[in-house]
C-alpha cells in the first residue's frame, strides 16, 4: 500500500544526499517534496503541513554530527514524525469484564465480519474463551459467514435468524456468554452509512444497551481520506475507543492510516491484511513508519513467525536436520506454516532493503502451488528418499501435478542443494568452526 509513497519519499530524501551540512535551503527542497509525497498518498493536507513544518523545523535545530550523514539525519526526523502522527505507541485493547465486550462497528464493505474472526482467532490463542455474536439483521449471508468464520478459528457463535432487533440479540448473546463461561464476547454489527439516521441510531442504541468494555471502528484502508471523514462522522456519534484499519495489503494509497488519529484522536488498534484468519497484527506506529521509509520490520516478522509455527514441530524438524535426515515431508510443512504467516510479499517487504527488490515481482501464495503439486504427486517412499526418484518416475510426478519434468528437476536440484548446505552445517557446528564464525 506505501510503495509509491515509499519510492517518493526516497526521491525527497535525494536532495540532502551528498550535502555537507544541514541548511535552509536544501531542508526547504526536501520538506517541500516530503509534503507532495504526503498529499499524493491522500494524506490531509493540514496533517501533512503540520508535519513537514515539524520536519524542517527539527530538521534546521539538530546539529548534524561527524558520523552521520545530513540526509541519514533528515530521515530519522521523519521516522520520529511520521511514529508520532501515527499515535507514537501501540495501544491494548481492553477486554476487563465478565465477560469483556467488544463491539465491531464500521461502514458496509469495510471487512467488520472477517475481523469479528480474526479477533476472535487472536484472543483464543491468548488462552481466551471467546463467544462470535451475529448482530447483523441486515445482510442476508452475514450470519452464515460469521459461523464458518468461527468454524474456522473453533470459536462458538450465537446467532438468531430470525430476529430482527439487534439490540435483544447483543443483549441475549452477552446472557448467553455469561451462562457458558465466556470470557470475551465480540458483537459483529451490520455496516451502515454515516447518513442513514435510522442505522446510525440504532448502532448507538446497541453501544447504550450492552456497554461494551471496548468500541472498534473498522475502516477499509483503500477507501483513503473518505476513510478519515467516515471515521469522524461516527466518532461523533458513537465515541469509539479504536481504530482497526483493514485491507492494508491493497494498492491503495494509505492516507488513512498517515491521518486518521491526528483527524479523530483516537489511536489504530490492529491492522489487518488479506483474507487468512492469522492475518492481523497489533498496530505498532515505529514499526509502520520504518516499513513506510524502506527500513523494514523485522520484530513483526519474528512475532507471526513466532505465532504461526508450532513449537513441538520446530524441534521435531531441527533434530532431523541436525542427523541430516530432512526430507520432502518436512519441506511440505515448512511450506504450509510459511503460509499461515500471511502474503509472501508483505513478509518479504518486512525485511530490511527488500521493499525495493520485490515491488515489481508478482509474488503470492499460490506461488507454492506447483511446489507442494509436485511434493503431494511423490509416494511416502520417494518423499522420505528422494535419490530413489529416476526417470520414469519424474514423468509420473510430473503428470500427476500438472507440472513438467524440468520443473521436478528443479525442485530436486534445489532439495538436494538445501540438504547439502545443512549437512555442510551440521559438519561445521559438530567441529565448533561455527561458532567461532558467530563470534
Amino acid at each position: 500500500m506505501f510503495e509509491n509513497l515509499q519510492d517518493k519519499l526516497n526521491k525527497a530524501f535525494k536532495t540532502l544526499k551528498g550535502q555537507g551540512r544541514i541548511t535552509e535551503i536544501n531542508v526547504a527542497a526536501t520538506v517541500k517534496e516530503v509534503r507532495r509525497a504526503l498529499t499524493d498518498a491522500d494524506v490531509n493536507y493540514k496533517v501533512a503541513k503540520d508535519i513537514t513544518d515539524r520536519i524542517r523545523d527539527k530538521a534546521l535545530d539538530r546539529k548534524v554530527l561527524i558520523s552521520v550523514e545530513p540526509g541519514q539525519l533528515f530521515v530519522k526526523i521523519v521516522q520520529e514524525e511520521l511514529t508520532d502522527l501515527m499515535g507514537g505507541e501501540a495501544q491494548s485493547i481492553n477486554i476487563k469484564g465478565e465477560p469483556a465486550v467488544v463491539l465491531i462497528a464500521g461502514l458496509q464493505g469495510s471487512g467488520k465480519t472477517t475481523f469479528s474472526g480474526k479477533l476472535a482467532s487472536y484472543l483464543k490463542k491468548q488462552g481466551r474463551n471467546v463467544l462470535l455474536v451475529a448482530a447483523d439483521i441486515y445482510r442476508p449471508a452475514a450470519i452464515d459467514q460469521l459461523k464458518v468464520l468461527g468454524e474456522q478459528v473453533g470459536v462458538e457463535v450465537y446467532a438468531e435468524p430470525e430476529n430482527k432487533n439487534a439490540v435483544q440479540i447483543a443483549q441475549n448473546g452477552i446472557a448467553q456468554a455469561r451462562k457458558t463461561g465466556k470470557k470475551v464476547v465480540i458483537v459483529d454489527t451490520a455496516g451502515r452509512l454515516a447518513v442513514d439516521e435510522a442505522m446510525m441510531q440504532e448502532i448507538e442504541n446497541v453501544k447504550r444497551a450492552i456497554s461494551p468494555t471496548e468500541t472498534l471502528f473498522v475502516v477499509d484502508s483503500m477507501t483513503g481520506q473518505d476513510a478519515v471523514n467516515t471515521a469522524k462522522t461516527f466518532n461523533d456519534r458513537l465515541n469509539f475507543d479504536g481504530v482497526v484499519l483493514t485491507k492494508l495489503d491493497g494498492d491503495a494509497r494509505g492516507g488513512a492510516a498517515l491521518s486518521i488519529k491526528t483527524v479523530v484522536n483516537k489511536p489504530i488498534k490492529f491492522i489487518s491484511t488479506g483474507e487468512k484468519m492469522e492475518a492481523l497484527d497489533v498496530f505498532y506506529p515505529d514499526r509502520m513508519a520504518s516499513r513506510i521509509l524502506g527500513m523494514g520490520d523485522v520484530i513483526s516478522l519474528v512475532e507471526r513467525a513466532q505465532q504461526a509455527f508450532d513449537e513441538d514441530e520446530a524441534k521435531r524438524i531441527n533434530a532431523k536436520m541436525r542427523k541430516n535426515q530432512f526430507d520432502f515431508n518436512d519441506f511440505l510443512s515448512q511450506l504450509q506454516q510459511i503460509k499461515k504467516m500471511g502474503n509472501v510479499k508483505d513478509l518479504l517487504g518486512m525485511i530490511p532493503g527488500m521493499g525495493k527488490m520485490i515491488k515489481d515481482l508478482d509474488i503470492d501464495n499460490d506461488s507454492f502451488k506447483p511446489i507442494e503439486a509436485i511434493i503431494s504427486s511423490m509416494t511416502p517412499k520417494e518423499r522420505e528418499r528422494p535419490e530413489l526418484i529416476d526417470g520414469s518416475r519424474k514423468k509420473r510426478i510430473a503428470a500427476g501435478s500438472g507440472t513438467d519434468i524440468q520443473q521436478v528437476n528443479n525442485l530436486l536440484k534445489q532439495f538436494d542443494e538445501m540438504r547439502k548446505m545443512m549437512k555442510k552445517m551440521n559438519t561445521m557446528q559438530a567441529s565448533g568452526k561455527l561458532n567461532k564464525m558467530m563470534r
